[in-house]
């Protein structure tokens, strides 16, 4: 664009808008110059292979083959906004921090020998004066162990010598002396693995991302074989005896106020097919009070995943703008809430074409986003349950968002006859403008959340994960994965070691009663354990 355009182009008369667009645009011109440096970089490094020296070696009195034809000062530092004090960072220190109290503790006592104590001036003994500490920080490989189940068996030996059968009358049972101990449900009956190992297992794979050939190496060092479909059978079976407990959390997500959805694509393979298909997996967070983060695999990306998933349930959906939600919206049993995040990545992928149209809309989100930010600051401050948390940000979105968003809209409705509509800026505004009441839902709502970035989160480790195990090996992993993926996640959500309560749970499930099934809920099974770690004994 040539300079005579910028210098007649309106710009806004608030200060506090032009402020937030010069932000947005020293961002763009960082973000430019990595990427030019970058580009730079990667052509410097293509012409030395084509034209320069095989070998490594460099002459700092020779000069550069490549070097520009003059030296060009540095770009100015960028201008730094000053913080206050109140926002820094309380730093913890410097140096070697203090290890915590919970690791267990090694005593190993450094002595003399009588020969090395004897002292030099009269020859007696020196005696102990006092004792200097210091901790080290070791590992020690985690171990395999057996478990051997001894089951005792039991006889009567007042019946040891038993009378003929001739002389019994022909309708008396047979009744036998001898009993044996039985043996307690375990998570696979007749199998190998103890609870802890298919909960270090599934921690592995579903929590840090470990593939199960991996894994497969792993035991190999440990001296057990365990081949990677064994692992996956095991995987099956687990998520089949933790299924029930999966839908008891279904059920209790569908009685949220607001529920956070977001899919990913992910491969599976099918057989008689040379390259995989693409699967689903679908994310569903239920709210504060149903703290639960549910995964659900479906074989294709169509509206049959959510419609069936979500199935009865009332109340507000935040999603992308993805049509196969407008079914469930069209009945009006379930309100769309649109995210603000994803309206302002399309403007952000537009700045490139059109950056005044695009700066502009970007500075009003930055605005948006810094009454989230003050709202949540003042909850912090004055320590806010959560009632007092949604009247505060429900008032501050009405005094200071619902102006900049009026303000907003009217502006997009005006540029809209002035783009090409398919422009990268003018996709931008349709997409925001179709999305319009669904987006200036969350203001009249203080629960609800201006963007839908927590389901966006929630689908990171399955992103990660994916790199690792590349695919799932058949419709039914999917499925596998989503009700172990659940499990790992909704522990990390409420703040609980998975392989603790996975553990504990496998082994409690064989012989768990149906209607005992709530008390076995991440949540609810952390609490229970506070408790008793703090009754009196």
């Amino acid at each position: 664009m040539p300079p005579a355009a910028i210098d007649n182009t309106p710009l806004p008369d608030d200060v506090v808008l032009l402020q937030a667009m010069i932000r947005e645009l020293l961002a763009t011109v960082h973000q430019q110059r990595q990427d030019l440096e970058g580009a730079q970089a990667r052509l410097d490094q293509l012409l030395r292979r084509l034209y320069g020296p095989r070998a490594e070696r460099f002459d700092p009195s020779q000069p550069l083959l490549f070097a520009p034809a003059e030296a060009t000062p540095p770009p100015p530092a960028t201008p730094v906004e000053p913080v206050a004090p109140a926002d820094r960072p309380t730093r913890t220190g410097h140096g070697r921090q203090r290890l915590p109290s919970q690791l267990p503790r090694r005593r190993v006592l450094h002595e003399l020998s009588e020969a090395e104590r004897l002292c030099p001036c009269c020859g007696g003994l020196r005696q102990p004066l006092g004792q200097e500490t210091s901790e080290q920080l070791d590992y020690q490989p985690a171990s395999l162990f057996v478990t051997e189940h001894v089951r005792v068996t039991y006889h009567c030996q007042a019946c040891q010598v038993r009378p003929s059968r001739v002389d019994l009358p022909a309708d008396t049972p047979t009744v036998s002396t001898f009993v044996t101990a039985p043996k307690p449900p375990q998570p696979i009956e007749r199998g190998l693995p103890g609870p802890g190992l298919l909960a270090h297992v599934i921690v592995s794979k579903y929590g840090d991302h470990l593939p199960l050939y991996r894994l497969e190496r792993i035991f190999s060092r440990h001296g057990v074989q365990l081949s990677r479909s064994t692992l996956c059978d095991w995987m099956a079976s687990s998520a089949r005896l933790l299924a029930p407990l999966y839908e008891v959390m279904q059920r209790e997500v569908l009685l949220s106020k607001v529920i956070n959805t977001d899919d990913t694509p992910v491969p599976v393979l099918e057989p008689g097919r040379a390259t995989t298909r693409q699967g689903s997996l679908w994310v569903y967070l239920g709210d504060t009070a149903h703290p639960y983060t549910l995964y659900d695999f479906t074989a294709s990306h169509t509206q049959e995943g959510p419609r069936v998933w979500l199935g009865d349930y009332r109340g507000y959906l935040q999603a992308d703008a993805y049509t196969g939600y407008d079914r469930l919206f069209a009945t009006g049993r379930i309100v769309e809430v649109a995210c603000w995040a994803h309206a302002r990545r399309k403007f952000y992928e537009g700045r490139e074409t059109d950056p005044e149209r695009a700066h502009y809309v970007l500075a009003q989100i930055r605005q948006l986003y810094a009454v989230e930010k003050q709202a949540q600051e003042q909850v912090d401050e004055q320590r806010l349950a959560e009632p007092g948390l949604w009247e505060l940000r429900r008032r501050l979105r009405q005094e200071r968002s619902l102006p900049l968003v009026t303000s907003l809209g009217q502006w997009l409705q005006q540029q809209q006859h002035l783009v090409l509509p398919k422009s990268p800026i003018g996709e931008a505004i349709t997409y925001a403008l179709n999305q319009w009441p669904a987006l200036l839902r969350y203001l009249d709502v203080g629960w609800l959340s201006i963007d839908n970035n927590a389901a966006e989160r929630a689908l990171r480790p399955v992103a990660v994960g994916r790199g690792n195990w590349l695919f799932a090996g058949s419709d039914q992993g999917g499925q596998t994965a989503a009700v172990l993926f659940s499990m790992t996640q909704t522990c990390a959500r409420v703040g609980v070691d998975p392989f603790v309560y996975l553990r504990d749970v496998l082994s409690r499930l064989p012989c768990q009663a149906a209607d005992g099934l709530e008390e076995l809920l991440p949540d609810r099974w952390a609490a229970a354990q506070r408790r008793a770690a703090t009754a009196p004994p």
